[in-house]
C-alpha cells in the first residue's frame, strides 16, 4: 500500500504542488511559443511526457553503470535517441502539427524538465519509480500548456482545438477577437496570473 501511495503522489504531486512550470518555473521558453493553438500545445505535451518518462526509466534502469563524470553525456545521448524517434512519428503521422512546432521538438533535448528529473530523481530511484515521476512531470507540464492554449486560442482566434466556437452574432454585434493573445508577451502574461492564481488557492506555495 505504501508503493501504491508513493506512486500515486509521484503521479500526481507535479501536477499542482510541483508543476514543473508554475512552480519549479522550467519549460517556459516551450510553453509561450506553442500554445497559439491547442493541438500543438497537446502534441508538444504528449511528445514531453513520453520522452520524459522513458528518458527517466532507461536512465534509472542503467544508473549503476554509468561513470558519474560522464553521466550528462549519456542522459542527452538517451533524451537524443528518443526525441529522434518522436519527431520521425510526428513526422510520419501528423506532419502538419510537426511543421507548427517546427524546431520546438528538437529542442526537447535541452529542455530543463528533462535533464532535471534526470538528474533530481532517476539517477537515485528505481526504474518504475522513475518512469512515474517522468509521466508525472509530463502531465503537469502538458496540463498548463492545455490550459494556456485553450486561453489563447479562444481569446485570440475565437476558436477551440481548431473549431470556430463564437457565435457570428458577437462579430455582428462588434466583438473582436483580441490579437494579443496570441503574441508571446501575453502567453507570459497569462502564466503569471496561472501561477497567482494557483499560489493564491496553495499557501504552501507562498514563500515565507
Amino acid at each position: 500500500m505504501a508503493n501504491k501511495s508513493n506512486n500515486l503522489k509521484l503521479l500526481t504531486t507535479p501536477v499542482n504542488l510541483q508543476n514543473p512550470i508554475t512552480v519549479q518555473v522550467l519549460g517556459i521558453c516551450s510553453s509561450l511559443a506553442v500554445t497559439v493553438q491547442m493541438k500543438p500545445a497537446f502534441v508538444m505535451g504528449l511528445s514531453v511526457t513520453i520522452v520524459t518518462a522513458f528518458s527517466n526509466l532507461i536512465i534509472s534502469s542503467i544508473r549503476n553503470t554509468i561513470p558519474n563524470r560522464i553521466r550528462i553525456i549519456v542522459q542527452l545521448v538517451v533524451v537524443a535517441a528518443l526525441v529522434i524517434v518522436v519527431d520521425q512519428i510526428l513526422r510520419a503521422y501528423v506532419y502538419d502539427i510537426s511543421k507548427q512546432l517546427s524546431v520546438f521538438v528538437g529542442l526537447i533535448i535541452t529542455n530543463c524538465i528533462l535533464m532535471g528529473r534526470l538528474e533530481a530523481f532517476a539517477m537515485g530511484n528505481k526504474p518504475w519509480p522513475s518512469f512515474i515521476d517522468g509521466i508525472g512531470n509530463g502531465l503537469g507540464y502538458s496540463l498548463i500548456l492545455l490550459l494556456l492554449s485553450f486561453l489563447r486560442e479562444l481569446l485570440g482566434s475565437g476558436s477551440v482545438w481548431g473549431y470556430k466556437i463564437m457565435p457570428p452574432v458577437f462579430y455582428q454585434l462588434g466583438y473582436q477577437n483580441n490579437g494579443l493573445m496570441i503574441l508571446p508577451p501575453m502567453a507570459l502574461i497569462t502564466i503569471g496570473i496561472i501561477i497567482w492564481i494557483q499560489r493564491s488557492k496553495n499557501k504552501e506555495l507562498i514563500e515565507n
